[in-house]
């Protein structure tokens, strides 16, 4: 299902009419290629060009459609019109190997002008000319990639469409060995080694591979490397690439939180494919409203019922990927009409949404969620397999309870530090509130959910303390003003887990605050501290994780409401 999944993109993008974003027909690749060698019909050099730009810090070359690389090892393997400068202009056994390459190819499109200049000049292989060039000197240096143009096209040899033609006709003749692709069902030339895939955080920087069996320990019962898993060259050809290209650096279909490298596509174009990327990911600098009118744009395809009908139907695909030594593991896969994944990234977003601050930002990313249960706040101390598990309850259904290591995270942090950020505040809502839904699958009387904001009609024993926590605390703000440390600086550790220690010592200390407050404050907060104590018929000993978790929201939402404006105004002094 994934291979197929990935060959049905693959035929897709290969189709677009637009063809900076169509795929290369097989036997290709995108390549970055730096530097371009022009030359004229009767082989001579005409210039050298370099294709990089400036990128930021970094200079990036032109990306162009060459025929697939060659797997090179230790021995000599040249790849087709274009390589190092050490092939591309070797007068030795390398130099040979790629001329012997293009000799094929012009076999079987002798009349391609391209193919006849490139063969004059490697016949030829004006030194001097070269030498004389500015650039020589670094791409020799560097021994940076070369393709080759002939003087009046706009694209390289390798993309005039003669050659296109004899470089796919080469690729289906490679391979003599056929079976039955378990990708289309076709009896046809099956790949004994599939193209490694590019891009997944943590893996290796040549590539790995989904499908493998290159060792003897792998093949079985007469089944040699490939035959073991059946997948055509054209099929083989198919996913690679069009995983490859969801993986690249510039794909709007990759996430990657944690080490989830996940992608994000649907069987046909949709508006909101790369907008389901954009939700859960963190957004660019250049565009930080990228995120929020994401959500503004799923969250009116769902009302108005634009996701319905036709578009209802179609399929998106979620892969996460993680590395496992030279191989790639599937992390999850995920295969839902829009009509049923709309619904549920709907419901996270509104679950992470809670009140906040105006210096807050108003959508947050998956990414912000997780760095604010990290230890320092570092990313690199996200738990490793905690993003994927995430976006995986998140899209399978609206009932699925988040990993126990979320809350359980961002309760400790919360602990430690003594400090509940918006950010983490959205984690412990959306946990509990994914907790309370399964578990009322199977209660005769549903629990509500945690709202928005503070819900003052909410009876559970840790958010009413939570609530009290804060307004203690408030008072002691007013009646200490400018005061370094509070009680949540002193307590909030026990408060929270064992409330029976510390609860007797802060009410205490409240009577001697309010005594140092005007009378109208002082009655405020005497009839505030009396409505939320007021179903505390005892403190617990003990309050497990979930409790703590209710625990800090009802302070969260406490807090909030202390600096939110009401038509009810608090008395002033």
């Amino acid at each position: 299902m994934i291979l197929q999944a990935l060959a049905g993109y693959y035929a897709r993008r290969q189709a677009d009419p637009d063809p900076a974003v169509r795929l290369p027909p097989f036997g290709f690749a995108i390549k970055a290629v730096p530097i371009v060698v022009e030359i004229d019909a009767d082989g001579s050099l005409v210039q050298l060009h370099d294709t990089r730009e400036a990128r930021g810090s970094k200079r990036l070359a032109r990306e162009f459609r060459v025929p697939a690389p060659v797997k090179k090892t230790s021995g000599v393997a040249a790849n087709l019109l274009w390589d190092t400068a050490e092939y591309a202009f070797g007068r030795g056994e390398k130099g040979a190997a790629f001329a012997a390459r293009v000799q094929q190819l012009a076999a079987l499109a002798p009349q391609d002008e391209g193919l006849r200049a490139c063969l004059r000049f490697l016949r030829a292989l004006p030194v001097a000319s070269l030498e004389a060039h500015p650039l020589w000197p670094q791409v020799v240096a560097d021994n940076l990639v070369v393709g080759y143009q002939l003087h009046g096209d706009a694209e390289l040899i390798a993309q005039r469409p003669q050659v296109v033609d004899a470089v796919v006709r080469a690729a289906d003749s490679e391979s003599s060995e056929t079976g039955q692709c378990l990708v289309t069902g076709e009896t046809a030339p099956i790949a004994r080694l599939h193209d490694a895939i590019k891009g997944v955080w943590g893996a290796q920087t040549s590539g790995a591979n989904i499908v493998s069996f290159n060792l003897d320990a792998f093949r079985s019962y007469g089944k040699e490397q490939g035959r073991n898993a059946p997948v055509s060259e054209a099929a083989a050809f198919a996913y690679t690439t069009a995983l490859n290209n969801l993986l690249s650096r510039d794909s709007r279909n990759r996430l990657q939180v944690g080490d989830a490298s996940t992608v994000i596509w649907a069987a046909e174009p949709n508006e909101l494919e790369a907008a389901i990327v954009d939700i859960f990911g963190e957004p660019p600098k250049d565009d930080p409203d990228r995120n929020v009118e994401a959500a503004r744009k799923l969250l009116a395809a769902v009302e108005t019922g634009r996701q319905g009908a036709t578009a209802g139907d179609t399929t998106f695909y979620v892969l996460g990927l993680a590395p496992n030594a030279s191989r790639i593991s599937i992390r999850f896969w995920i295969a839902a009409p829009l009509r049923a994944l709309a619904p549920r990234i709907t419901c996270w977003l509104n679950d992470i949404e809670v009140v906040h601050g105006d210096f807050s930002p108003p959508q947050l990313s998956l990414f912000r969620l997780l760095v604010s249960i990290a230890l320092q706040g570092k990313a690199d101390n996200i738990p490793p397999n905690l993003g994927g598990d995430i976006v995986r309850a998140v899209l399978t259904s609206e009932n699925t309870p988040l990993p126990a290591l979320l809350l359980n995270a961002a309760v400790e942090r919360t602990r430690a530090e003594r400090d509940l950020p918006h950010p983490r505040a959205a984690v412990i809502k959306a946990a509990l509130n994914r907790a309370i839904r399964f578990r009322n699958l199977s209660l005769p009387h549903p629990e509500p959910e945690f709202t928005v904001s503070l819900d003052p009609d909410r009876t559970d024993p840790a958010y009413r303390l939570g609530r009290l926590f804060a307004a203690l605390e408030k008072v002691q703000e007013e009646a200490q003003p400018g005061i370094n440390a509070t009680i949540r600086d002193r307590y909030y550790g026990a408060a929270s887990s064992t409330p029976v220690t510390v609860f007797t010592t802060l009410l205490r200390l409240k009577n001697h605050h309010l005594g140092k407050l005007p009378v109208p404050r002082r009655t405020y907060f005497e009839k505030l501290v009396g409505q939320i104590a007021d179903d505390l018929h005892d403190f617990p000993r003990q309050l497990t994780l979930p409790d703590q978790g209710r625990f800090a929201l009802g302070y969260y939402h406490q807090r909030q409401a202390f600096f939110t404006k009401t038509t009810d105004p608090q008395p002033k002094e």
